[in-house]
């Protein structure tokens, strides 16, 4: 049987052509104005995920990978 990717993974994670995997930070859709200007820019940049939770994502994204 062909496996099913998991949509909330899907929307919040790609694969880069490395095979790393991107996610973008969360916490920068409303209540902007409680935080802090420097606090916000850091949310601005995106980030990789890191070794120990890569095998999990792999898992809910079949056909993502490599």
């Amino acid at each position: 049987m062909k496996l099913k990717t998991k949509k909330s993974a899907a929307k919040r994670f790609s694969f880069t052509a490395t095979g790393k995997i991107k996610f973008k930070r969360t916490n920068k859709r409303h209540n902007l104005g409680n935080k802090s200007a420097k606090r916000k820019l850091k949310l601005r940049s995106g980030a990789y995920l890191f070794d120990g939770d890569i095998k999990h994502i792999e898992k809910c994204m079949p056909y993502g990978s490599r």
